[in-house]
């Protein structure tokens, strides 16, 4: 924790926020601490599925979840040390080591920032906020009247069933929905979904912005697939500080 002791002589901060993106956190009234940094190396383990069902593959979807959870909480306690009301700008990724088929290394990373007028933006569970939004879309989510809470995750790995010999030559030739895996990747999304909102409800947040919602198979092979729903739940705070937009009409002569 030395490169993040503010006490020991000058200190420096940094951060990988752009030029732009440092000018609009500054003039939302926020000033960056340094950037902060959490890793989790996990074992993944092993979980038998069934070759033709449909299923989660539950202790593969809370493993995920802890390795993420585990960075994610290493970065805030970072961001503490920094006296941080929230992190912006987080990242979250997942890096399959060379040296173990089962070893993954979760990273999580980010803008330590702290409030300049000295008001307290903390969750209510007294953790710093975290988002994973630009300088510039925390800029506008600021200007809005609402402030951002936390990065909320859900995580749902699920097993494809696989489609039996005789049924795909039935299908040879055919224009046809293929029900089995339209349900299990449907069924897949919504529990990674509605984990990503059970968190934010958690939290008392009003919504989510910026979800996005990726899929990965990592090392389990094409039938088995990570669901991974992420994004920033965000809370109204003040009125909107926006202006409405008006209309400018040229003066020079069009011709």
């Amino acid at each position: 924790m030395e490169r993040l002791n503010r006490e020991s002589g000058h200190y420096v901060f940094t951060s990988d926020l752009t030029v732009n993106e440092f000018v609009l956190v500054d003039e939302a009234g926020f000033e960056p601490l340094g950037l902060v940094m959490g890793s989790s190396i996990y074992h993944i383990g092993y979980q038998q599925s069934a070759w033709s069902k449909n299923q989660e593959m539950t202790v593969l979807s809370q493993a995920m979840y802890n390795a993420r959870e585990l960075a994610m909480s290493r970065m805030e306690e970072e961001a503490d040390a920094l006296k941080a009301d929230g992190i912006i700008g987080v990242r979250l990724e997942v890096k399959h080591a060379e040296w173990g088929q089962h070893l993954a290394e979760f990273i999580a990373i980010g803008t330590a920032v702290r409030a300049k007028d000295g008001t307290s933006h903390r969750t209510i569970k007294g953790k710093p906020f975290t988002s994973d939004l630009s300088g510039q879309d925390f800029w506008t989510l600021m200007k809005t009247g609402y402030r951002p809470v936390s990065l909320v995750m859900g995580s749902c790995v699920y097993h494809i069933a696989h489609q039996g010999m005789m049924a795909a030559l039935r299908q040879v030739g055919q224009n046809q929905e293929m029900t089995i895996y339209t349900q299990g990747l449907y069924d897949a999304r919504e529990l990674a979904m509605e984990r990503m909102q059970l968190e934010a409800a958690d939290l008392q947040a009003e919504g989510i912005v910026g979800v996005s919602l990726n899929e990965s198979s990592h090392q389990w092979g094409s039938h088995v697939i990570e669901f991974f729903a992420v994004g920033t739940a965000v809370k109204r705070f003040q009125e909107s500080k926006l202006t409405a937009p008006s209309l400018v009409l040229p003066l020079d002569d069009p011709r």
